[in-house]
């Protein structure tokens, strides 16, 4: 799995290699309120990920899950830590029961959690 940096690269360069000219670092970097320059660091892994403000501006911006480049940088949106939070021995369990489980598993408790059937 490549770095944070390296795989937000990826995602702005396929929208490059797809004829969409607005997504050179410049611009890119523009939209997103910070310097090129810093951005051209964060992707070449010479900073570590900003915050979560900007990282989930730039999934957004990139059409990427924000949770998915949240976790790539090694951070938990906020929502989400205030859940765990609550019940913090509860959901290290849970999470380390499911960590072995295949996909399609964790989907059907997760369809389960959300139609309410126990």
């Amino acid at each position: 799995m490549p770095s944070f940096g390296e795989y937000l690269r990826q995602c702005r360069e396929r929208h490059l290699s797809e004829g969409d000219k607005n997504y050179s670092l410049r611009k890119t970097a523009q939209r997103l309120g910070i310097e090129p320059s810093y951005l051209s660091k964060i992707e070449r892994g010479d900073f570590q990920p900003p915050s979560e403000e900007v990282i989930v501006n730039m999934a957004h911006d990139l059409g990427e899950d924000p949770d998915v480049l949240l976790a790539m940088a090694g951070k938990l949106s906020t929502d989400l830590r205030e859940i765990i939070l609550k019940r913090p021995k509860l959901f290290a369990q849970l999470l380390r029961e499911l960590k072995e489980q295949p996909d399609h598993a964790i989907l059907r408790i997760t369809r389960e959690v959300q139609d309410g059937e126990w």
